[in-house]
């Protein structure tokens, strides 16, 4: 036969009573150990005896779960919060995963790491870098392009700018030829001026007569003027004065 429902009602034997509570308090704290291990729950359990005696099970701290307990419970707030740490915490998860993949990728483009990647998984980076570099070639074509371009904008622009300048130096040239050929149609009266100062008189005032010095040298400044000598003459005996008047 097989066991019969137990009735539940307090077992008036004491013995009996305290029997069926040691035993049936092992069984609770090895399920709830079971429950955390297999599930990863937080479990907490809390038993007190008849006598007083304190029997207690936490997972992960029995001070940590009650805490945890009175936020969700008696702080709606902070348990707001909580959800909101949370999913961030899941958000920075996920930002975390794409940036390995992306970090993964960027070393595969490079040559990197190509061990663990298959015959397919080649080809497809292949395709892509075959990709990369023809619209690399093609925008490096297009800048050329658009170089040679302002190039020939700038040499257009310098050869207006050079023709400009030919014609104002032509203008300038012009210009100067015919001031030149007024300048060589004026009368030149050189000749005739030199001629009437060659002729022309000095009045010279005559020296006074020097002090005799006995046995001493004489400086003499000057020159005597004879008339009728000629410049040439008169410039030759003042010359002769003047050594004569130096020499010791």
């Amino acid at each position: 036969m097989g066991r019969g429902r137990v009735e539940l009602k307090r077992i008036e034997n004491k013995i009996n009573r305290q029997v069926t509570f040691s035993k049936r308090r092992n069984g609770l704290l090895k399920k709830a150990y079971e429950l955390s291990v297999l599930c990863d729950a937080e479990v907490a359990l809390i038993i007190f005896s008849s006598r007083g005696k304190l029997y207690e099970f936490g997972s992960a701290g029995m001070t940590k779960t009650l805490e945890r307990y009175q936020r969700c419970n008696f702080n709606p707030q902070d348990n707001s919060v909580e959800h909101e740490t949370q999913s961030w915490y899941q958000e920075v998860s996920k930002l975390k995963g794409k940036y390995d993949s992306l970090q993964r990728t960027q070393r595969h483009l490079l040559g990197e790491d190509l061990g663990p990647l298959s015959v397919k998984e080649l080809q497809n980076l292949e395709k892509q870098l075959e990709g990369a570099l023809a619209q690399t070639r093609q925008r490096k074509t297009q800048i050329m392009i658009e170089q040679m371009e302002e190039l020939r904008r700038k040499e257009r622009h310098l050869g207006d700018m050079n023709e400009q300048l030919k014609m104002k130096v032509s203008l300038e040239l012009s210009l100067l030829q015919a001031e030149g050929q007024g300048f060589t149609t004026l009368p030149c009266s050189w000749n005739t001026t030199t001629a009437s100062a060659g002729n022309s008189s000095f009045t010279l005032q005559p020296q006074p007569n020097s002090m005799d010095c006995d046995n001493e040298p004489i400086l003499q400044i000057g020159y005597h003027f004879v008339p009728g000598e000629s410049s040439v003459a008169r410039s030759m005996a003042s010359d002769g004065n003047i050594i004569q008047g130096w020499v010791l």
